[in-house]
């Protein structure tokens, strides 16, 4: 498996993502908001966090026009694997790969702490190899996090399962306490209609290996290995 970690000037985790990758035994390269294109090969695009171009007019506004972004649109459109983590969450939505908009938390103002996170769905490729309820303690950093969508929206992510990963207590239950930044239903990370693109505010690539203090991050990049040896073709051997 081939993964490219897209840099943007001022993007800060590319470098964590990119060791995250290398953890889960993924070959992965770094590809410049500037190319025209990704890699050769690509089967996978981290979108990291950071604070593209100064988070200048709107978060994630002045990164989805980059270069690069126009091929990350066609191979998600291919139904190529797309995660986009904190910033890159807030470019997915602004490329319209992905709906809603993140918007100032609710407590104008920014926050950095664990948080816990309940697994909603067990089908998409970055939660394959977690069951349903799964808890995960997960790093947040921002200031700008909270989802938000019109109720339409937000009606069809629930009903479609489209809701990856949710705000909870430690102990699985979601109430407004757990919710960090304000977002409608603690909704923290979602997935396209195809299920190949994740957007989540939280950073599993900061708690990817114990010598971090947790691993549990581990699980969405362990989650995208196994889907991506699931789907690759079973090569024939000749009994000649």
């Amino acid at each position: 498996m081939k993964a490219a970690v897209v840099t943007f000037p001022g993007s800060n985790c590319d470098a964590d993502a990119r060791h995250a990758c290398a953890l889960a035994g993924i070959d992965v390269a770094a590809a410049w908001h500037k190319d025209g294109a990704l890699p050769a090969d690509t089967d996978l695009v981290i979108l990291p966090g950071g604070f593209s171009y100064g988070d200048y007019l709107r978060t994630g506004a002045i990164a989805r026009f980059s270069p690069i972004m126009a091929d990350v649109v066609r191979f998600a459109n291919n139904g190529g694997l797309v995660l986009g983590i904190c910033n890159g969450f807030q470019i997915l939505c602004e490329s319209g790969l992905l709906p809603g908009a993140l918007v100032r938390n609710s407590g104008l103002s920014f926050v950095c702490k664990d948080v816990y996170l309940r697994t909603e769905s067990t089908s998409t490729p970055f939660t394959s190899t977690l069951e349903k309820g799964a808890l995960l303690r997960i790093p947040i950093a921002h200031g700008e996090g909270r989802f938000v969508a019109d109720a339409n929206t937000i009606d069809e992510l629930e009903a479609q399962g489209r809701v990856a990963f949710r705000y909870c207590n430690a102990d699985g239950s979601v109430n407004v306490d757990a919710n960090p930044n304000g977002s409608a239903n603690n909704i923290a990370g979602i997935v396209n209609a195809g299920g190949n693109v994740l957007g989540m505010m939280p950073h599993p690539e900061r708690y990817a290996e114990a010598l971090l203090g947790c691993a549990d991050g581990m699980n969405v990049f362990a989650s995208l290995v196994q889907h991506y040896a699931a789907a690759a073709p079973t090569t024939l051997v000749s009994s000649q």
